[in-house]
């Protein structure tokens, strides 16, 4: 309880009104275990991402262009990426007049007003069967830069040990989690959006030739 309450009220990054979203997988055990496992059975479900099924748990983030954390949020495998209950979590602490991106994983009619009503505009990448859309060259520009969230994902699993499929306990996992959270913001370096002019003018050199 202490490590979640330090990282949900001291660990937070800064509000610049600019945040990305995303989430990861927490396998508790092999596919070919779930009928035996019974450590994480109370909490744990069946859920599916882009790499294909697990049996376990999510990690829901939201970050800023700084590589700051600004919420977190656990839940079993089941649950989508774009439940209301999540997001509403997770934006809960963020002030309005800022913008959130996220994958075609967080594509919801219900999701945007949600958080339209908060002052939070939602931009995703577009599903295969859907119309393309018209989007301000900035906003264009910072869904291209969303690999950051995946980066930071990628440093909270490989370098600082987020989880294990060892663990004895429920708290004993949820420790390792929130320690490993609670560590990421004593990080010096940090993963960053850069931005050069030369960024500007390419996306406005291709933006004059698709016309």
């Amino acid at each position: 309880m202490a490590l979640f309450f330090f990282i949900h009220y001291q660990g937070l990054g800064k509000q610049t009104g600019t945040y990305y979203v995303d989430s990861t997988k927490m396998a508790v055990c092999d596919n070919h275990r779930i009928h035996s496992h019974k450590v994480f059975k109370t909490v744990a479900a069946r859920g599916k991402t882009s790499t294909g099924w697990f049996y376990g748990l999510k990690l829901h983030l939201v970050i800023n262009e700084q590589g700051e954390l600004m919420g977190i949020c656990f839940s079993s495998g089941g649950v989508t990426d774009n439940n209301l209950s999540v997001m509403e979590h997770l934006c809960a602490l963020l002030e309005p007049k800022g913008t959130i991106y996220g994958d075609a994983g967080y594509v919801s009619q219900n999701l945007f007003e949600m958080l339209w009503e908060q002052g939070l505009q939602l931009i995703t990448k577009i599903r295969k069967n859907m119309k393309n859309k018209v989007l301000k060259m900035k906003d264009k520009l910072l869904l291209k830069k969303r690999s950051l969230i995946e980066t930071v994902i990628d440093l909270l699993k490989n370098i600082l040990d987020l989880w294990h499929t060892r663990h004895r306990s429920i708290a004993n996992g949820a420790n390792n989690a929130l320690a490993c959270l609670a560590a990421y913001n004593f990080l010096d370096q940090k993963p960053t959006i850069k931005f050069y002019k030369r960024d500007f003018f390419l996306n406005f050199a291709m933006t004059k030739s698709s016309n």
